[in-house]
């Protein structure tokens, strides 16, 4: 009884077990299908945007190649332009370049004629003026004649009269004869120390010195020039060489306050633009040298 059971209620189950089943199976079949058309959209889809890309592609391709074409054209007519200017420019350019070298060559012959020149110059302004100071010597008074009975030169008289002793002084010195014109300048102050000439003596006296390189020789007797005789014609001269003599000897700092002085006392004489470019040559600066004559200006200048 209990198997008849059993089977009895088994036999009334099963329709409804495969009834469940059936009804899921559909249901999956359904969604399968559903799925499937989803898949289906979305190709056809992606296909399309694809052969959208592909087409995009093409086209870029084929504007990239209508640009380089473009290009190589642009860039040939560039080529060819360049090409005609070179030939245009390049001739002209060389030509002027020689002319250039050849302007350059000319100029420097122009100026070492023009170097040459000066210095000739220079060498006839000093024997002109050296012919002047001559002249000039020759009116101071001649020395008073040795008492008579006198056989030789008195004790203490010049050996000769002014004008002789301070040409021969320059002769001298313009001949190369240093020592004999270190002698005569020296002579010409022990005997005319008071004359106009006697500052002028005393600045070459100084200037034989430096010329040897004895430079605090040179400082002492340049010293004498400024302060001996106070704004005499040789003070510019003397002003500038100090300031040359103290940068020998090192002292740079005082060297430059003799250049400024120059420059202060004498702003239009032309030893004022060497003492400026002494200055700069230093790194220091001059100022600027007024053009208009100064209240105290440099005297009459005497060989």
């Amino acid at each position: 009884m209990i198997y008849r059971r059993l089977w009895v209620s088994i036999l009334f189950l099963v329709p409804a077990v495969g009834f469940a089943a059936n009804r899921e199976m559909q249901e999956l079949q359904r969604d399968v299908g559903l799925l499937q058309q989803a898949v289906q959209q979305m190709q056809r889809s992606q296909d399309e945007k694809l052969a959208a890309l592909l087409e995009a592609i093409r086209q870029t391709r084929d504007d990239a190649a209508r640009a380089n074409n473009t290009l190589a054209v642009i860039q040939n007519s560039f080529q060819q332009s360049v090409r005609e200017q070179e030939k245009a420019v390049v001739g002209p350019v060389v030509g002027l370049g020689s002319k250039v070298d050849q302007m350059s060559t000319d100029f420097h012959t122009v100026q070492q004629a023009v170097s040459d020149l000066t210095s000739l110059i220079g060498k006839l302004q000093a024997q002109v003026t050296d012919l002047s100071n001559a002249v000039k010597t020759m009116q101071a008074p001649a020395a008073p004649p040795p008492p008579t009975g006198a056989s030789g030169p008195q004790a203490g008289a010049p050996p000769m009269p002014a004008a002789d002793l301070y040409s021969n002084a320059l002769r001298d010195r313009s001949g190369g004869k240093i020592d004999l014109a270190l002698q005569g300048f020296s002579d010409y102050l022990k005997f005319y120390g008071n004359t106009d000439l006697a500052p002028n003596a005393q600045f070459y006296i100084a200037d034989i010195h430096f010329s040897q390189g004895d430079f605090e020789s040179a400082l002492r007797e340049f010293d004498m020039v400024l302060e001996k005789y106070q704004d005499n014609s040789k003070t510019p001269d003397a002003l500038y060489m100090k300031g040359l003599t103290l940068v020998k000897l090192g002292r740079r700092t005082q060297g430059a306050e003799e250049f400024k002085e120059l420059i202060k006392r004498y702003p239009n004489n032309d030893l004022s633009k060497k003492a400026c470019s002494q200055l700069t040559g230093m790194g220091l600066r001059c100022g600027s040298v007024p053009r208009a004559a100064s209240k105290k200006s440099a005297p009459r200048r005497k060989q």
